[in-house]
């Protein structure tokens, strides 16, 4: 049973930086990895993917300023958030999946997941 825990979230000002993290466990095998983001009461978007062979994918929204990378023997995700906007203000959940053969579309895709943490919130003034 994979298990996600986030961390990293809080408050900041436009323009500045945060770095979440994700620590898993449960599993052995290399995972994909993903972050995703959600405002109440609307579908969470996927925001920036790291497949098992560390091909790396972003939403257009955050490409240029979000950056995913992993320790994988840490079993460690990480996503660097510079640059950032009011916009950016939401839940921040990692989450981890083994498909393969996923388009870049599909790895920033919920379907391409079944573990999911419980989320960090980011909220950006």
């Amino acid at each position: 049973h994979v298990q996600l825990v986030e961390s990293g979230g809080g408050s900041v000002q436009a323009g500045e930086s945060l770095t979440l993290s994700c620590v898993a466990s449960g599993y052995t095998l290399p995972m994909n990895m993903g972050w995703f983001r959600r405002l109440p009461g609307q579908e969470r978007e996927g925001v920036a993917a790291i497949a098992k062979d560390g091909k790396t994918d972003y939403a257009d929204s955050v490409k240029g300023r979000f950056s995913i990378s992993q320790d994988k023997f840490k079993k460690l995700v990480y996503l660097q958030m510079n640059s950032l906007k009011p916009e950016d203000t939401a839940m921040y959940h990692c989450a981890a999946g083994r498909r393969t053969g996923l388009t870049a579309s599909q790895r920033l895709g919920v379907m391409a997941y079944n573990s999911w943490g419980q989320g960090t919130q980011v909220t950006v003034s």
